[in-house]
């Protein structure tokens, strides 16, 4: 793994950190992407919760091509978006590349304060097609969960059950720049929260897609917000290719829905493969990491 070995690497790294934000000696592209402020502040604060507390084993590394775009598409679950958090940190983490994976996020995202800045220094963007085709032409790695809010906000008893995948916008973004489709299917996570009830009408009267109820929330209070320590995986399936099609192609509503039913099915295998792995929800047991 990259990154900073221990406190006293990372404390040397801050001080260069806040030297050079005082001279103004950094960069930001015009989605407000900060890569000095991800890497050296944002990525050693997510490590130990991905290496210790959910113990996250890659596989299939090899599939997310090291350079030029690409759009990743995952399931998405567990009530909070940790799941593309920690998508984003085993990517540039564990790939040999480091890539940045660019991720598109909901309005709810950018309109909550402190988050949303927070989410454009990190290198997200609505999603939307104007801005992905932007990054993926770009050659981004960009990242697209889309079960939104079906999915990350879904039951406990429907855990790793794909919910729908919408019109495709995602398969449209990647037919009119011609990047490849990479699978990736996230084990895990569904176990953080088990969300078991929603309180409907505090969440309208929150302004929130969901008010989960699990065995610990909201009866323990701040501490019923801590994650269970599941063991997760990452896989990275075999990339669907777009190059062989035309950009006018992605105006083919079938082709669109075609491809997006493929991608769907591609990462609902993936997860009952590696689920028929893993040998608990908490045990480091089952095929360990690979970059291949």
């Amino acid at each position: 793994m990259t990154g900073l070995g221990g406190p006293e690497s990372w404390a040397g790294a801050l001080t260069g950190f806040a030297r050079r934000r005082l001279a103004g000696d950094y960069e930001v592209d015009e989605f407000g992407f900060d890569p000095e402020l991800t890497e050296s502040v944002l990525f050693p604060l997510l490590r130990p919760l991905y290496e210790r507390w959910f113990r996250v084993s890659t596989h299939g590394l090899g599939n997310i091509p090291s350079e030029g775009g690409a759009l990743l598409v995952s399931n998405h679950s567990g009530v909070l978006p940790l799941d593309a958090v920690m998508t984003a940190f085993a990517v540039h983490d564990e790939h040999p590349a480091h890539r940045f994976l660019r991720m598109l996020g909901a309005e709810l995202v950018f309109d909550t304060p402190v988050l949303g800045e927070l989410a454009r220094k990190t290198g997200q963007t609505l999603a939307c097609h104007p801005d992905a085709e932007r990054l993926l032409r770009d050659g981004e790695l960009v990242g697209v969960w889309p079960e939104g809010y079906k999915g990350v906000g879904k039951p406990f008893s429907a855990r790793y059950k794909l919910q729908r995948f919408g019109r495709g916008g995602f398969v449209s973004a990647a037919l009119r720049t011609g990047v490849p489709i990479v699978p990736c299917a996230v084990v895990g996570a569904e176990e953080i929260y088990p969300k078991i009830a929603d309180i409907r009408p505090l969440a309208r009267l929150l302004r929130l897609p969901y008010f989960p109820v699990t065995p610990f929330f909201p009866w323990l209070g701040p501490l019923g917000t801590i994650p269970l320590p599941t063991k997760w995986h990452i896989e990275f399936g075999e990339p669907v290719r777009t190059d062989t099609f035309d950009a006018e192609s992605a105006d083919d509503q079938m082709l669109v829905l075609t491809l997006t039913d493929q991608v769907r099915e591609s990462i609902q295998q993936l997860l009952y493969r590696r689920l028929a792995l893993r040998r608990g929800i908490f045990t480091d047991g089952g095929p360990g990491s690979s970059q291949g």
